[in-house]
């Protein structure tokens, strides 16, 4: 049991990656450092496609005529495409964040509700007794 769990010991730190990514996401109220969450969830799952797509003793799928274990290169290339995205988005993300703080003064989530005129958990709890 000990051995499998240190043999893969590269999908516990992608594990541990998306949960920092997933955290960081729902338990912070700043845009920006949403988006670095986001950005961090986003690199563990680059990481485990890639570590899926990894085959032992596998080489580059170049035919040369004698029989090969190949890595299958179809992971790589996404991945490839998904970072691309990634960088779209986050530079998306950021541009949103430059505008919610022009118009809003602020890039916290909370004081972006309480100049909505929403009500936040905080000023619920401070009407109850």
């Amino acid at each position: 049991m000990l051995e499998a769990i240190f043999n893969h010991y590269n999908y516990w730190l992608i594990i541990f990656l998306m949960m920092t990514g997933l955290y960081i996401v729902v338990s912070r109220g700043n845009l920006i450092k949403k988006i670095v969450g986001l950005n961090i969830f986003q690199t563990s799952v680059f990481l485990l496609y890639i570590t899926i797509g990894k085959v032992n003793d596998g080489t580059a799928p170049i035919l040369t005529g004698k029989s090969e274990i190949f890595s299958n290169p179809l992971p790589h290339v996404l991945i490839l495409t998904a970072i691309v995205v990634g960088i779209s988005t986050t530079a998306l993300g950021l541009a949103l964040v430059v505008r919610i703080r022009e118009s809003y003064g602020t890039i916290e989530e909370e004081d972006i509700l309480v100049s909505e005129g929403h009500q936040t958990e905080m000023e619920l709890n401070k009407i109850q007794p």
